[in-house]
């Protein structure tokens, strides 16, 4: 199947000149293709336009200008193989372009780390008010299972005065870390840390601890679109019921945390799993774009 689709894609190429063409072609690819989108657009005409963009180095949020520009030789061959690694492979967009977004925060991103895509980042961009009245009062963070550094940075700009954190027990995400840290210039205030959770920490206190930690049960491991295959196995799967490492964080936050620290942690769909397992713990549920199931908050004393 696949040498016939790569022969397709060859025999096509030629009649393809615009922008347009070439939008209509990915467009039509994509769906015949039945991709999965959930790493940084939701539909197949988003993600061949920004693909298309930014292969050809024009700016990806103005489309309209270059729709009936032609391309040159070389321009298609390189729109081209985007396209057919996209269709062919399920490459994620992201590790396509290298980049991912965040808000207005753009983060250099490969498979070494997963796909940026936390609920958190929408809370950090209003300083989680109002659960933090004065965020210049902020002098600690703690990000765990940072990967590309992507929250440590969104932290670091939501609190001003505050030193930042930031842990991953895999070295090659916390080189891309490095990278991203390096580009806003970060690196006085974000320290980056091989860690397993809080293992490595010893007696480290934090006014804030966030965390995007791997969340994702075993049964839907198991059934995930073969995008994710692209990402690091470890940033996805915790265990059984995927609560294995947000267990760890229960039991161990209260030691990192300052006496009125607050706890932010992502769980994704295990709301009642969760629930259900901590019966006594008093869970605040943060809202954010998808709802109030994903994201949730505790203090010091709770935990306690």
């Amino acid at each position: 199947m696949e040498v016939q689709m790569s022969d397709y894609f060859s025999g096509t190429a030629h009649n393809l000149e615009t922008v347009r063409d070439w939008l209509r072609f990915a467009v039509s690819r994509f769906n015949q293709a039945k991709l999965f989108f959930g790493h940084g657009s939701n539909d197949p005409y988003d993600e061949a336009a920004y693909l298309i963009l930014h292969t050809l180095h024009l700016p990806v949020d103005r489309l309209e200008p270059f729709l009936d520009a032609r391309l040159t030789d070389s321009e298609r061959a390189e729109v081209l193989n985007v396209i057919q690694r996209r269709v062919e492979q399920r490459v994620p967009a992201a590790y396509l372009t290298n980049e991912a977004f965040l808000g207005d925060f753009r983060f250099y991103v490969d498979e070494r780390v997963i796909v940026p895509r936390s609920f958190i980042s929408e809370l950090l961009r209003d300083q989680l008010s109002p659960w933090i009245a004065e965020p210049e009062e902020i002098s600690s963070v703690l990000d765990l299972c940072t990967g590309s550094g992507c929250l440590a940075i969104l932290a670091a700009y939501a609190f001003p005065n505050a030193l930042v954190d930031a842990v991953d027990l895999s070295p090659d995400a916390l080189a891309v870390a490095e990278r991203n840290v390096s580009d806003y210039v970060l690196q006085d205030r974000i320290e980056l840390i091989q860690s397993d959770l809080f293992a490595k920490l010893g007696g480290r206190k934090y006014d804030l601890i966030i965390s995007n930690p791997p969340y994702v049960d075993a049964e839907s491991v198991a059934l995930l679109p073969q995008e994710y295959l692209h990402e690091p196995e470890m940033s996805l799967g915790s265990g059984n019921d995927g609560l294995d490492a947000t267990r760890v964080i229960l039991e161990q936050a209260a030691d990192h945390l300052s006496d009125n620290g607050i706890l932010i942690v992502e769980i994704g769909h295990n709301r009642d799993v969760l629930e259900a397992a901590y019966p006594d713990l008093p869970f605040t549920w943060l809202d954010v774009s998808a709802g109030d199931q994903y994201v949730f908050m505790l203090v010091r004393n709770d935990l306690l």
